[in-house]
């Protein structure tokens, strides 16, 4: 039998402490085991794989200590890898403290883990989602949450020590984070103070899928028709396939109908626009999405941006060419473009040389009314070209 304790620097339980009493062997993180009395045999473990492989090897009982709940993004995902003999005695996770000390609910919250991962995903998430706890590494901290969100409307609650005496939960700003230095283990919570509560409480934890996709072209405030058709604008979303922890770069956004869409699908999104922002600014506002706005015109406009995991390019830019060939080079795992010119397709093909190249033109023929009968309108064609990495 292998059993997990949580530790959230209270007295460990009664039944945490038998354990610990009938084990031949308790494997944990240095300050964990400083919890275990004098007399036990203790391993401190570098990594996960070699505590459990020295567990195994035993002939009877044997004892993780973890940080807080172990099946939050702990030991108990890989022990069940490996093993059903496990008894598992958690404690309150650092999540839930975290939220305690920020005094806020968490059942509208996103949790994500950047531990021993690139923090990149985490960071869109943060980007994009209104309140999220991040569990931090000794390279994704506090620091580089705060350096990421500079000038998103963000604020963090970083959790230094969480349990410990020397316990310290300070809010701060995203400027103020990244200029800091901060103890380790940590934890932020990352927060829209605007929206840190929602007016309604849910029924499931975390993000809530949209209901539908592809909204109908009067969902948006467009100038003379200027806006990604909805027929066309399906096609694109399904090549883009934004997902939560993706960077989407919307070039050429106008409206900013693409871009909307991809952030009601939980992607971060940088819409790039060099005309009015009137309308993408309104519709923005309108959906109650975290969509970044850059009012410059493509190429130069990209070039201090994050990395983008999918890129649209759109508009009718003269350029296109130039615009495609500078995403291509940040390698995303996607370029989509939508043409209406057709000697443009030639200079995107050969923009997306580096790419798996594929294209189809859409034409689409609405309904309408004809008296009382039913006719079709043609809508205009659009060619849709995608390059994909290998």
């Amino acid at each position: 039998m292998i059993t997990v304790i949580g530790y959230d620097g209270t007295r460990l339980s009664l039944a945490a402490l038998e354990a610990i009493a009938d084990a031949e062997l308790v494997v944990g993180g240095e300050r964990h085991l400083a919890q275990v009395p004098a007399g036990v045999k203790t391993l401190v473990w570098s990594d996960i794989s070699g505590g459990i492989d020295a567990l195994l090897e035993l002939d009877g009982d044997g004892v993780i200590v973890a940080s807080g709940d172990p099946g939050l993004f702990g030991p108990v995902r890989r022990l069940r890898e490996v093993t059903d003999d496990l008894q598992v005695l958690p404690a309150v996770s650092s999540v839930q403290a975290a939220f305690a000390r920020a005094q806020l609910p968490w059942d509208d919250a996103l949790v994500v883990s950047a531990h021993g991962r690139d923090p990149r995903q985490a960071l869109n998430v943060c980007r994009a989602h209104p309140k999220v706890a991040v569990l931090t590494g000794p390279a994704s901290g506090p620091e580089v949450l705060g350096a990421a969100l500079v000038g998103h409307r963000r604020e963090l609650f970083v959790c230094e020590l969480l349990g410990e005496p020397d316990e310290r939960c300070t809010w701060m700003t995203p400027a103020e984070a990244a200029a800091g230095s901060f103890a380790e283990p940590n934890l932020v919570i990352v927060v829209d103070r605007t929206r840190e509560v929602a007016p309604m409480m849910g029924w499931i934890a975390g993000r809530h899928e949209p209901s539908s996709w592809a909204l109908p072209d009067d969902a948006f405030e467009h100038r003379d028709g200027m806006i990604t058709k909805a027929e066309v604008r399906a096609l694109v979303l399904a090549r883009l396939g934004p997902r939560l922890g993706d960077l989407v770069w919307d070039i050429g956004a106008g409206s900013g109908s693409v871009g909307i869409e991809c952030a009601r699908l939980g992607a971060a999104v940088i819409a790039v626009e060099k005309a009015s922002l009137e309308h993408l600014q309104a519709n923005i506002e309108a959906f109650g999405v975290d969509v970044q706005v850059v009012h410059g015109t493509a190429p130069d406009a990209l070039v201090d941006l994050p990395d983008p995991d999918a890129v649209f390019v759109g508009g009718g830019a003269s350029d296109v060419g130039a615009i495609v060939r500078w995403a291509v080079a940040r390698r995303p795992r996607i370029v989509v473009v939508a043409l209406a010119a057709l000697d443009r397709l030639a200079e995107v093909q050969q923009a997306l040389a580096p790419y798996r190249v594929e294209g189809v033109q859409l034409q689409a023929s609405r309904f309408r009314a004809l008296g009382e009968a039913t006719g079709l309108a043609a809508t205009n064609p659009v060619l849709v070209v995608w390059g994909t990495r290998s």
